[in-house]
């Protein structure tokens, strides 16, 4: 027997499904991209919940007008809430990739133009950073966990997934006229990786070579590029010679944007998003490719507002800003609630109220928002069920909105860089080792990793 579709869809384009209709509303795009299109690109990045740490001024007094020329033409093209729908995210809610530094464009004198997302612990509201980063060793890092550019996660090679004047490089750059991958579980853009790895070792100054792709958390693949001659178009394969750990840590990763099958034409090609839902930039780009008819369920309508009450249907609307049973008179609902206040069994109509307020049936889209920082949108759901002039009650729903308030004073704490590490994490030495990579030291590894050493405080 034939089975369905729906038992097939990946995790992970479930969760790309959630990030969509999510992470980056409607409203977050329209006022991003008037705008931008006003020349206003600190109010679309301000509209896009990113922070702007550039001063313009300061970078021209010390890299002078041809720089500060070309970076204030990037930020003119720069659509913030493009850049949001493209960033790295992790499973299973889909939210931004935290503690992450990654470079958007390069510029003489060994700078970036940076994006940042904050860590883990003061991710509320994911908002994100803008900032201008020198690799030379004097750069003040600040207090961000991981303030260098993250090979894995770059868009100086893919400006088409946040320049709005170069979105339209999307369908070549992804692939998207090729024909559809015949296996739903493959997220890996195979047939682009000669072209991106070209592209990669290029903008690192070598022609050809060997580099890597990282498949998993411990797996990754070391390639080599090669050609004929340079009239054909270049192939991968395999390292014919295993290289050591050390030296195949150090060749050019293939960024994930070029690694992967971007989801968004995942999602068209598997019906669970039309083009219609996607970013109008990224609609634009592959409207010539169509999608598969959407297969996610679509709800029944029903009206959850009618309630079974002695017997008879009753209706619970919003009257005045507030969510009442109308079928029933004021002055019994008074008399009724002053019942329930002494103790006695209270209506029908107002235990759904009651549950409403407390529960509602639309709190996991409450959490989403909130999740993904969309307080406005949050709140418009909490309005749209109870009305403005509710005033909420113990519960889940409650909880909800005052865990993101106080989380939102975290992420506050962790920009004024009053605390740079989570509070949890103590004042101990060990609260702030720093994370090994290419640039430790190889006495300092071999230290860190070595499991011979003796432990303090340990019996003989």
């Amino acid at each position: 027997m034939a089975h369905h579709f729906v038992n097939e869809i990946p995790t992970r384009l479930l969760m790309w499904q959630r990030v969509r209709e999510y992470a980056v509303p409607l409203s977050m795009i329209e006022t991003a991209t008037a705008r931008r299109a006003a020349g206003d690109w600190a109010g679309a990045c301000a509209a896009a919940r990113i922070d702007v740490d550039l001063d313009l001024r300061a970078v021209r007094n010390r890299h002078g007008t041809d720089l500060v020329t070309r970076l204030r033409t990037d930020l003119r093209r720069l659509a913030p809430d493009l850049l949001r729908w493209h960033m790295p995210r992790i499973a299973p809610d889909g939210r931004l990739r935290p503690g992450l530094t990654l470079s958007l464009a390069r510029y003489p004198g060994s700078l970036h133009l940076v994006v940042r997302t904050p860590p883990a612990w003061a991710d509320a509201g994911q908002r994100m950073a803008l900032s201008l980063w020198e690799e030379s060793g004097d750069s003040d890092p600040g207090h961000h966990p991981h303030p260098y550019p993250e090979r894995r996660f770059r868009l100086d090679l893919h400006r088409h997934l946040w320049d709005s004047g170069r979105s339209g490089e999307l369908a070549r750059r992804c692939d998207a006229g090729g024909a559809p991958p015949g296996e739903h579980n493959s997220a890996w853009a195979k047939d682009r990786w000669a072209a991106e790895a070209e592209l990669l070792l290029r903008a690192e100054g070598r022609p050809r070579g060997a580099f890597t792709v990282r498949l998993g958390a411990r797996s990754r693949a070391v390639l080599e590029l090669v050609a004929p001659d340079d009239s054909h178009a270049p192939t991968f394969r395999s390292l014919r010679e295993a290289l050591p750990p050390q030296e195949a840590a150090a060749l050019p990763v293939l960024p994930e944007a070029a690694a992967r099958t971007l989801p968004d034409l995942e999602l068209l090609r598997a019906g669970l998003v039309s083009a219609d839902r996607l970013h109008p930039l990224i609609a634009a780009a592959l409207a010539e490719y169509g999608s598969a008819p959407v297969t996610c369920p679509v709800p029944e309508p029903g009206d959850p507002h009618r309630v079974e009450c002695r017997g008879e249907i009753h209706r619970i609307a919003l009257r005045d800003g507030v969510l009442t049973a109308v079928d029933h008179d004021p002055a019994e609902l008074r008399r009724e609630e002053l019942l329930v206040a002494l103790g006695g069994p209270p209506l029908p109509c107002l235990r759904a109220i009651d549950a409403v307020h407390r529960s509602p049936e639309a709190l996991p889209a409450v959490r989403e928002r909130l999740g993904h920082g969309d307080v406005a949108g949050a709140l418009a759901v909490v309005e749209g069920l109870l009305g403005p002039g509710a005033m909420l009650r113990d519960g889940p729903l409650r909880e909800e909105l005052q865990s993101a308030a106080a989380r939102r004073i975290e992420h506050g704490l962790f920009r004024s860089g009053l605390v740079a590490v989570h509070p949890a994490a103590g004042g101990g030495v060990d609260a702030q080792r720093p994370r090994l990579d290419r640039r430790t030291p190889l006495m300092w590894r071999s230290k860190r990793v070595n499991r011979a050493r003796p432990r303090t405080g340990m019996a003989a």
